[in-house]
């Protein structure tokens, strides 16, 4: 669904870029910043549509809305995602938290729940880090 609003809304500010006539209309400047505002947002929907995580035997990959972080499993001391949490967090062997926006409250409680205890399951399988 991100995509395809990112296509809607840069193909929507193009067109009336192009189109619109009225005062102020014909300046270059004013069409280029209808286009850039529209390549923005299609920018930060496209950047929401790539959260995920990603796991393989080797490593998880956080994909969080700026930053992807690869971990490999023995960096990974735990899963949290109590109540109050918007979405999981991982704990990491460097004393850092690390959010997963990827598993979210607002995907539904059942599903997000069902998704952090997978991804607890598969932190303690493939190589919980040695405390201490």
């Amino acid at each position: 669904m991100a995509y395809t609003a990112a296509v809607v809304i840069l193909a929507g500010c193009t067109f009336v870029a192009l189109v619109a006539t009225g005062p102020g209309t014909d300046s270059g400047w004013n069409k280029a910043a209808t286009i850039g505002v529209g390549a923005f947002c299609a920018l930060i929907l496209w950047r929401l549509g790539q959260v995920r995580a990603t796991v393989t035997p080797e490593r998880l990959t956080v994909h969080n809305i700026v930053v992807t972080r690869r971990l490999e499993w023995a960096e990974v001391l735990s899963v949290r995602f109590g109540p109050g949490d918007p979405w999981v967090r991982l704990d990491l062997s460097d004393g850092k938290a690390l959010a997963v926006m990827g598993i979210q409250r607002a995907d539904g409680a059942r599903r997000s729940e069902n998704e952090a205890a997978r991804l607890a399951a598969l932190v303690q399988a493939l190589g919980e880090a040695p405390e201490g």
